[in-house]
């Protein structure tokens, strides 16, 4: 047997927009027909057409036992490929193979029937995975007790609020252990108890061998469950490879445009000492969508009217509402400067692994001499610290809980009483 679960080749998805299609029932005919009589003399239609291309040239493999994410801004076509995969709707062009018992989960209450209970809809979704009904009872307790609808099993579906579709929705698809799951957005609904215990039945899923496919904008979710993953963008592959690298590029690639990880300065009039430039620099590279945990060191260039050897830098680091997080100064440090006076330099501040956590924060800069400061400039660059399975869980650090995360370590000894 093939090592290979799913394999797309060249996968392409066509839309038209524009004017109504062809459709091969005669309740859609029909209403085609309401809606613009004189198609049945050959008009009243538009004939403009658009083509809309969702999918197009996509290509990658998926082997068996592996967990791999699926991310890219709204509009990439991550839902598409999912529903082609899930065999909702077919390729335009290319192929999907998919060898093994499909299960998925690509919107609330998707392949729920509306009228029948939780209890007949448990039953249902087996059935249509191909499992006998004394295996879906053996998992039925399981799955209510997981679901937390426990009150509410005999009562039509349609009566269910979005949380308690999505809870029995994941409950069912995690639990009838399909060869491989589907999962779109699901920590997109739901409280953060419930998030928390998809996550770790989602951990479990995958330790235990079963394929699976997550696409989710909760990026932490992807690293610690992922091998490996795909970036979508306007319907292509941007990436595919390892789940931290590709993390990395759609951070990059969804940086806020007002971001910047460099600026230029101008000299302020008749400033004798002057920066000419200000960097950023996470993990060695120049960026600006740092992830929590990266190192951070900022790069200062300057320039002086006169020979210098000791220029003072101050850099300050404030939270969006302006509470300054770190205050860093040479002032006071052994062998802050030249060892013969320069007109032009570059002072680098290497912070290391910073703690910050996930929000904004802004840079001032603050260049003088003995003498006091000769060329500031307050906020002149900005950036978004990107959430991050830190500790490998599962879970990331609150910005709502502390000002910063701290990597501690905790042992634990027993003690004689």
């Amino acid at each position: 047997m093939s090592d290979i679960a799913i394999n797309v080749n060249h996968v392409g998805k066509r839309y038209r927009i524009g004017r109504a299609e062809q459709y091969p029932t005669i309740r859609e005919a029909v209403m085609r027909t309401l809606r613009h009589p004189l198609s049945l003399f050959g008009g009243g239609g538009s004939d403009q057409t658009t083509e809309l291309w969702a999918l197009r040239d996509v290509s990658f493999q998926v082997k068996r036992g592996e967990a791999i994410g699926i991310i890219g801004a709204n509009g990439a076509g991550k839902s598409t490929m999912l529903k082609i995969l899930s065999r909702i709707t077919e390729p335009s062009e290319g192929y999907a193979d998919v060898t093994g018992r499909v299960g998925s989960l690509l919107e609330v209450g998707t392949g729920f029937h509306p009228e029948l209970t939780g209890r007949e809809n448990i039953f249902l979704n087996g059935a249509i995975l191909g499992m006998r009904a004394a295996e879906i009872r053996g998992k039925f307790d399981e799955i209510v007790a997981f679901s937390e609808v426990e009150k509410f099993i005999d009562t039509p579906v349609k009566r269910y609020s979005s949380g308690m579709y999505l809870k029995l929705a994941f409950a069912v698809a995690a639990h009838l252990d399909p060869e491989i799951l589907i999962v779109d957005e699901v920590l997109a609904v739901g409280d953060v108890a419930f998030q928390r215990k998809c996550l770790g039945k989602m951990s479990e899923v995958t330790r235990s061998g079963r394929t699976v496919i997550l696409v989710s904008h909760y990026l932490s979710a992807i690293q610690s469950l992922c091998q490996s993953c795909v970036v979508l963008h306007k319907g292509g592959v941007l990436m595919n490879g390892p789940a931290d690298k590709c993390v990395a590029k759609y951070l990059e690639m969804a940086a806020p445009r007002d971001q910047a990880s460099a600026v230029k300065f101008d000299r302020p009039a008749g400033s004798p000492l002057w920066m000419t430039g200000a960097s950023i620099l996470w993990d060695g590279q120049t960026s600006a969508t740092p992830a929590i945990g990266s190192t951070v060191a900022f790069d200062v260039t300057f320039e002086a009217a006169e020979p210098i050897d000791v220029p003072r830098l101050g850099i300050v680091i404030t939270t969006a509402d302006g509470y300054r997080l770190i205050n860093l100064n040479n002032r006071f440090q052994q062998g802050s400067g030249y060892e013969t006076p320069v007109r032009s330099g570059l002072i680098r501040c290497d912070l290391g692994a910073v703690p910050f956590v996930g929000k904004r924060y802004y840079i001032s800069f603050f260049l003088g001499n003995m003498h006091g400061d000769t060329h500031v400039a307050e906020n002149a660059l900005s950036f978004d610290v990107m959430e991050r399975d830190i500790w490998g869980t599962g879970r990331v650090p609150q910005s709502n809980a502390s000002a910063i995360w701290w990597p501690a370590k905790f042992t634990f000894e027993s003690t004689s009483l």
